[in-house]
């Protein structure tokens, strides 16, 4: 059975969201940087999920308009 740290990219997984939260030791952060680094792959993962949470917190804080709330109301589909 392979161990996260037998994977480095498996690892890198693991330690991603704590990495965005900023909760990392020290020596995990340098570790997760120098992963980074090193690894196109996990790389463009990580831009992804940066995105992600900036894309996120900006529809969670941007007001939405009234004609925008309306023009999805009328997408819903009835379940009956």
């Amino acid at each position: 059975m392979t161990q996260p740290h037998d994977d480095p990219c498996a690892h890198c997984e693991e330690m991603m969201q704590p990495y965005l939260d900023h909760i990392l030791t020290e020596a995990e952060r340098v570790e997760a940087e120098h992963h980074l680094d090193e690894c196109d792959w996990c790389r463009r993962r990580y831009r992804f999920e940066e995105s992600l949470r900036v894309y996120v917190h900006q529809v969670v804080t941007e007001p939405m308009s009234a004609a925008l709330r309306q023009k999805l109301s009328a997408l819903r589909i009835p379940l009956n």
